[in-house]
């Protein structure tokens, strides 16, 4: 394939823009560097992308489906884009022996990361070129801002092809935090030798950890870097290595033949395929001569059969303009393992789609891919890109014409995805899988069968997996005495239950009564999950401890039991809520807030209060400012978090969460402020339970408050209650 070429490598103009910046998760500060090593792929070191997950830097898993934000640097513009790790081979001991490196260790292998960008560069971006590391080369790097003015004038004093001491210029700037993972840039070669690994820093006092007085026995401005011959051989080992050359077809494969004919029989005119070619080059990341030359059939077709997403990037190029192609061009790549169906276009909108759903959902693939795809085989891979990958390669089904293309797999299964995401996401993903269909030249019908399907799945999922509620409202009938009203939902509305309402009882007691309740409902249904208690209280009572009521509460007083029994404690058991219709409906203003915020609730925004000083104005402005938060943390004291409690419930947000036991910073709020919105419930149960085997490690008593806008308004059902079902 001589007339597409891998990577266009020349001697860089400004070696400077060779310098990619990696950002932290928020995209506001650069934590190391990068380099291109393709015009898709850029590599750095394993410890900058752990740096910028905010993981520890010799964190060995492989990061999952997490994006990396990036900036690249070109002559005339910056551009900022996500990347997602394509080869990753973590940071190992140099002496062999097993575990990650430590502070005893001053030198490791591994510590690569080859990222893939979402986004390809501009053509203007010159790929640099690379060459090995060689003892005295006088060398340049740059902070990963890649400012001009913070070059590094380093030497190479040794190099052992696995690790690059280099020593810096007694003036201008030294090498130090921020340059890991930058191009070592060599003055004399005009390429690149490697990137920067390490940096040996002055030594420090023991007990203060301040560096100590300078002495002319001190090492002073020693780097290491990593040897591009080394790079070279751990990508290569890594499964890397068609970033270095671009795959040969093979001649003998009929399927080159026919689709060598195919494109010099619908792209006979040389300008019309080097328009497509020039096309297809770019979006596949590979270059291409600036001669106004023309590919060859044979070429072209090498490419189709070697770059796994070229045919899907022609065929989305010919569909408008050259249709009559598109059939025979699809049918000849059904015949080659290569192809895959989605084009570069395609797959980075459906990863950008897919990132944006919420993590509940993510976590709920493989159940929908079998939902989806029930006569498929188990889908191997542990990441969202894993799977998807798989899916490309399956086949599709359809119950409609015999005649008419099969609607692939990957789409059935977006579909069914669509089917349960909340409406926005839900509408892009349908756009998306629409435009993938009408390219393949799929019947709409075809895809409007699948669409049903999902919908009818998605309709009974919703039906089966909905937890069952319980409604109590608790009222208090003397000290330690209170009154219960309860009501049961199963999904066709509340019904009140034969609890006596009228006789008090202890908080033991009371605990008993709802554990039978809601024990019931679980053996009833058991695969729709544990049943939600939901406590109904006046404000005087969010903190009343109910979900500590089973076992020896301090407001429940002990609750006895026979020997051979297990405790039965509500809150660690099952979910429980909190709510409060006397602060929700005292100011009705904020009911459509309440409504809004409940339909972005899987956005889970969040909203932390947790300076003591903020009082009700504070807290009214802020949630008045966030109109979109769905959710908030109050991690205050006592004396100041009922006040911020209560007007965020008024002002109808309906998650709230606080801490009714520490006064300092809360472990559980810590912990559960990473639990999607909608695991809330579960999340704060497991807490719960875990408290109770580990009190020093889960020290916290947290509540939670849950005011669901799609159900009835709750002072409605329990003035008016249905009878006994």
């Amino acid at each position: 394939m001589g007339w597409f070429s891998k990577a266009d490598r020349s001697a860089a103009a400004d070696p400077r823009h060779c310098v990619v910046s990696v950002l932290e998760s928020s995209g506001s500060t650069s934590v190391g560097a990068g380099v291109l090593l393709t015009r898709d792929h850029l590599l750095t070191c394993a410890h900058v992308v752990n740096d910028a997950l905010g993981r520890g830097p010799f964190d060995p898993r492989r990061p999952a489906d997490r994006t990396v934000p990036v900036a690249v640097h070109g002559p005339a513009t910056t551009v900022r884009c996500n990347a997602r790790i394509a080869h990753w081979v973590p940071p190992r001991r140099r002496d062999g022996t097993p575990g990650v490196p430590g502070n005893e260790d001053h030198e490791w292998l591994g510590d690569l990361a080859v990222l893939r960008l979402e986004t390809a560069p501009s053509r203007n971006v010159t790929l640099p070129q690379w060459l090995p590391m060689t003892v005295g080369q006088s060398l340049r790097a740059w902070h990963s801002t890649g400012l001009s003015h913070s070059f590094a004038d380093v030497r190479v004093k040794t190099c052992d092809e696995a690790v690059g001491y280099v020593d810096g210029d007694a003036t201008g700037m030294a090498i130090g935090p921020s340059y890991s993972g930058g191009p070592l840039w060599s003055v004399g070669d005009n390429a690149v030798v490697g990137i920067v690994a390490g940096h040996v820093m002055p030594p420090r006092d023991p007990l203060s950890g301040r560096p100590l007085p300078y002495s002319s026995q001190h090492i002073a401005r020693r780097s290491w870097g990593i040897p591009w011959q080394r790079i070279e051989a751990e990508l290569r080992a890594a499964g890397g290595a068609e970033l270095f050359e671009a795959p040969e077809p093979d001649p003998d494969d009929p399927v080159y033949d026919l689709m060598a004919d195919l494109v010099d029989q619908h792209l006979p005119m040389s300008v019309r395929r080097i328009e497509y070619a020039q096309a297809v080059a770019e979006q596949c990341g590979y270059g291409y001569p600036d001669d106004r030359s023309a590919p060859s059939p044979e070429e072209f077709a090498g490419l189709l059969l070697t770059e796994p997403r070229a045919l899907a990037a022609l065929v989305e190029l010919l569909r408008r303009r050259e249709p009559t192609a598109v059939p025979h061009l699809l049918a000849a790549g059904r015949l080659s393992p290569v192809p895959r169906l989605l084009s570069p276009r395609e797959h980075r909108k459906l990863m950008r789609q897919l990132d944006a759903l919420p993590a509940a959902l993510r976590a709920r693939l493989p159940e929908v891919v079998r939902a989806a795809l029930p006569l498929a085989a188990a889908i191997p891979g542990e990441t969202v890109k894993a799977v998807l990958d798989h899916l490309e390669c399956l086949p599709g089904d359809s119950r409609t014409d015999a005649d008419g293309l099969r609607v692939p797999g990957l789409l059935r299964v977006v579909e069914y995805v669509a089917a349960l995401a909340p409406p926005a996401l839900q509408g892009s993903l349908r756009l998306w899988t629409m435009s993938v269909v009408d390219r393949l030249g799929i019947p709409a019908t075809s895809l409007v069968e699948r669409r049903t399907d999902a919908e009818e799945w998605a309709r009974a999922q919703r039906e089966r997996t909905a937890p069952a509620r319980v409604t109590a409202q608790v009222e208090r009938a003397g000290s330690d005495r209170y009154r219960l009203r309860v009501w049961c939902d199963e999904g066709d509305g509340p019904r009140q239950t034969s609890v006596d309402a009228e006789t008090p009882r202890s908080g033991a007691d009371a605990a008993r009564d709802l554990l039978k309740v809601l024990e019931s409902l679980y053996r009833a249904a058991p695969d729709r999950g544990r049943p939600v208690l939901e406590l109904v209280v006046d404000r005087d009572d969010l903190d009343l401890p109910v979900d500590e009521w089973g076992g020896s509460g301090a407001d429940a007083g002990p609750c006895v039991f026979d020997p051979d029994e297990l405790p039965g404690v509500l809150g660690a058991e099952f979910p429980v809520v909190v709510t409060c219709p006397e602060l929700l409906h005292r100011h009705e203003r904020f009911h459509p807030d309440w409504r809004h915020r409940w339909r972005l609730l899987d956005s889970d925004a969040l909203l932390t209060f947790d300076d003591p000083a903020q009082g009700r104005s504070e807290v009214y402005g802020a949630v008045l400012a966030d109109k979109d938060a769905v959710r908030v943390a109050v991690d205050v004291p006592p004396r100041s978090r009922d006040e911020i409690v209560q007007t965020c419930l008024m002002m109808g947000v309906p998650v709230v969460m606080w801490d009714r036991g520490r006064p300092d910073r809360s472990h559980a709020l810590a912990r559960l402020s990473t639990v999607p919105v909608r695991a809330l419930p579960e999340g704060t149960r497991a807490y719960r339970a875990m408290s109770l085997g580990s009190p020093p490690q889960y020290p916290g008593r947290p509540v939670l408050a849950w005011s669901d806008a799609d159900r009835s308004v709750p002072r409605l059902q329990l003035a008016e209650p249905r009878e006994n079902a």
